[in-house]
């Protein structure tokens, strides 16, 4: 069996690496973009939490559901329609006029994630063989990141050619078109988990709540997502405001943050299958919220960059052990719904974390935001320990 599932993972993996690569690569290119856009149309430090939240909050409520549905009625249509949804939502950005209209489009946009990834990643989890969840769930996330990391880059650069972010809505929407093609025509459908058809859409969802893993990997997930969606959120603002960084340099950082996070993954997921998985998710927390709590100190963009690639290692060690630790839960309460509560918990982090962050901006300053980030990352990391001891 455990061959079976090898052979079988080969040959479908590649499919839903490109698939998501693609996608992620097209919502990546916003990153560096958005708040320079948002202030254009004249937000505010919190309206721009605000309208970071409404991807993470409409992803968050809709996982837990389109995970569940997926255990009883496959994957892959969903994985197609949130790709072609991801194409059509560029279109959106391009044409909003107003605070109100930016935040519909990003509130659309989280829907369609929410059929993307966590399905990518339960597919994933239903073909990895027993004792390789790290391995595969590295690959994975590898792919996720090396999307999302050249995404900034190539955003920043489409933004300085053209005088303007149209181009790189465009290339979101023409990479979404492509990576939806490719998974329309090549994907096969998995077989749905007879065990979630006949409990219906609740039942797993309540039996996690039995699970200490899962308490555990969704209170730290929850947490710590706030902390970390600070980096994403407001050093576009800290690269421009404090260090005069241009919107090249400024995808150039956060790209090679997640550039180096995303190549060491699969390193990563092999030691997650060869170590202890709980003490290298603790491992990972403390390096991240370390490279959290230095960024206020530095003071330009050379000391930021080096600092960029010391924060890589925290997801390195952290990622693929949480992911392996949530595939063997999976097998158990099903994969989607496993998966969808996992990517929940971060999606509401991330909501949750940027409207804090602006606040925190709006009474204080940017510095602020990153220590509140450290601290959020170090209780994520405590109630981790708290519910897997």
């Amino acid at each position: 069996m455990k061959g079976l599932e090898g052979s079988h993972m080969k040959r479908v993996f590649p499919i839903l690496a490109i698939s998501t690569f693609s996608a992620m690569i097209g919502a990546g290119i916003i990153a560096p973009l958005l708040p320079d856009y948002a202030r254009d149309l004249g937000a505010s430090v919190l309206w721009l939490g605000i309208i970071f939240a409404g991807f993470s909050i409409s992803r968050a409520l809709v996982m837990p559901i389109v995970g569940r549905i997926s255990d009883r009625k496959g994957r892959r249509k969903f994985i197609c329609a949130g790709l072609l949804f991801y194409a059509l939502i560029s279109l959106g950005y391009i044409e909003a006029g107003s605070v109100a209209q930016l935040i519909l489009v990003r509130t659309l946009h989280g829907f369609a994630s929410a059929m993307i990834i966590p399905i990518a990643q339960a597919y994933i989890g239903d073909l990895a063989p027993k004792g390789e969840e790290g391995t595969w769930m590295g690959y994975f996330t590898a792919t996720f990141f090396t999307g999302f990391g050249f995404g900034p880059l190539l955003g920043g650069v489409l933004t300085d050619l053209f005088d303007g972010p149209e181009a790189a809505f465009y290339a979101m929407g023409g990479l979404s078109l492509l990576a939806f093609l490719l998974a329309f025509f090549f994907l096969p459908e998995v077989r749905p988990d007879e065990k979630a058809k006949r409990e219906g859409p609740g039942a797993s969802i309540l039996h996690m709540r039995e699970s200490g893993i899962m308490k555990g990997l969704v209170g730290y997930r929850l947490v710590y997502a706030m902390g970390r969606s600070a980096f994403v959120a407001f050093i576009p603002l800290f690269g421009s405001d404090q260090l005069a960084l241009s919107a090249g340099k400024i995808g150039l950082l956060i790209s090679l943050h997640i550039l180096l996070m995303s190549t060491s993954q699969p390193i990563g997921g092999r030691i997650a299958d060869a170590f202890d998985r709980k003490g290298l998710v603790i491992l990972g927390s403390l390096v991240s919220l370390s490279f959290l709590a230095l960024i206020p100190i530095m003071h330009s963009f050379w000391q930021l960059l080096a600092l960029s690639a010391f924060g890589a290692l925290g997801g390195t060690l952290a990622l693929p052990a949480a992911s392996a630790l949530t595939v063997e839960e999976g097998r158990k309460y099903g994969m989607g719904s496993a998966m969808g509560a996992f990517n929940m918990a971060m999606s509401l982090g991330m909501a949750v974390g940027p409207i804090i962050g602006g606040l925190i901006a709006d009474l204080t300053d940017i510095d602020s935001v990153f220590y509140f980030g450290a601290g959020m990352g170090l209780l994520g990391t405590g109630l981790f320990r708290w519910f897997t001891r």
